[in-house]
């Protein structure tokens, strides 16, 4: 064109610029996995929430599976190796699991029995020595100052009795619920122990015929990772109780013993339990000791927490679960300020089984491997027998066949 400074276009280039060369390749990577990570999120969010929702259900079923995962190596001991009936290994298993939990239950009682009695002039003795130290400290906390912060207390109280009654009532509702999901996860773990394979294969049959062994795989190896941290959290709470307890014994804190289980029980509750069975452990070095006991007790109970919780757990559950440390500290964390108490105690064991499933996927070991729902069909629901079964991967992994030399 006449007057253009346009340069001419080389040879064979289109007459119409495509979009692709306006944009870098980085950016196109960066745009194409940002919009499928918005899906992906946006997806998700209506699941967190219908759980949500539905936590009267999830939770006592992801509470029987922690249970189950805990009792399933002993029934799978009576049924394998002793053949056992299926019927008789679990009644055995469920009288393992409440015997035991009744055992340290009575030995609490009876230590409390059998120990120190305490009256009330223990306690308001100490409280008169605990005031009296106060008022000649630097501090200067006098009876006078107590009593104008135990009126502004009551005039709060006065202030919010309506929502104190609403909080009271809800409460009471989450113990009625809490007394109806120990009922629900009381029979998801006897189905889950009894007829676990069919549910799973019917949860797996969902799936399309191609991804089904796949599906199967990963599984199976979640569930050992699941039962690698009911075992772990076990050594974990009893690392928490012989360290409460060393420190009340050497404090001469009575109960000791009693507050050694007790800690092992509540260590079970993230968060929760450790402050209520620290806070019994402080309580009681304070009326039986005094102040300064209380205080060295009180350092103890926060020492053996932080080092469970910062140290320990990260190092203990990291390698049997597979995960580094920082990643066990962060789903604990995360769980915990995005689901309160439960998702502290279900963030480790989901996260290692999302990593365990991903991974076996990822490898591509399952193509070679049969439709697990194979011989799972409408005609043989009423006979478990025809069920397919799997043999334990640990099994599998042991029967390895060693070359001819």
């Amino acid at each position: 064109m006449a007057g253009s400074t346009r340069a001419p276009r080389p040879a064979g280039w289109s007459s119409v610029e495509p979009d692709s060369e306006l944009v870098s390749r980085p950016v196109r990577i960066a745009a194409a996995w940002s919009w499928r990570t918005i899906v992906i999120i946006l997806a998700v969010i209506p699941v967190i929430w219908l759980i949500g929702k539905a936590g009267i259900i999830v939770v006592p079923l992801l509470v029987a599976m922690l249970f189950t995962a805990l009792l399933v190596p002993l029934t799978n001991t009576l049924t394998l190796r002793y053949r056992w009936p299926k019927w008789l290994a679990l009644i055995a298993a469920l009288a393992v699991l409440f015997a035991s939990i009744a055992a340290l239950i009575l030995l609490v009682i009876l230590a409390f029995r059998s120990g120190q009695q305490f009256d009330l002039t223990d306690f308001t003795r100490r409280y008169q020595e605990t005031l009296h130290w106060l008022e000649e400290s630097p501090l200067q906390i006098s009876q006078a100052v107590l009593d104008e912060a135990l009126a502004e207390i009551l005039a709060w109280i006065q202030a919010n009795v309506g929502t104190l009654i609403e909080s009271t009532l809800a409460a009471g509702t989450t113990v009625a619920g809490v007394a109806t999901g120990s009922v629900f996860t009381l029979f998801a773990i006897v189905f889950y122990l009894l007829d676990g394979r069919r549910i799973w294969l019917g949860f797996v049959s969902l799936f399309p015929r191609a991804a089904r062994a796949a599906v199967d795989g990963a599984g199976e190896r979640a569930w050992i990772t699941t039962g690698h941290y009911v075992r772990v959290q076990v050594v974990v709470a009893l690392i928490d109780a012989v360290g409460i307890f060393l420190g009340a014994v050497i404090l001469q804190v009575p109960y000791s013993l009693a507050i050694g289980i007790i800690v092992f029980l509540f260590a079970f509750v993230p968060l929760i339990g450790a402050f209520l069975s620290g806070a019994l452990a402080v309580v009681l070095a304070f009326i039986a000791n005094g102040f300064w006991n209380a205080i060295i007790m009180l350092i103890i109970v926060v020492a053996v927490m932080a080092l469970e919780s910062n140290v320990l757990q990260p190092l203990i559950m990291g390698p049997a679960m597979k995960l580094h440390p920082l990643v066990v500290l962060v789903s604990v964390s995360a769980g915990s300020i995005f689901a309160g108490v439960g998702g502290a105690v279900f963030a480790v064991p989901v996260v290692a089984a999302a990593k365990t499933m991903v991974k076996y996927i990822s490898s591509g070991k399952w193509r070679d491997q049969r439709d697990p729902t194979d011989g799972l069909g409408e005609e043989d629901d009423d006979d478990s027998a025809k069920v397919p079964a799997r043999h334990p991967l640990v099994s599998r992994r042991r029967k390895k066949k060693v070359p001819n030399s």
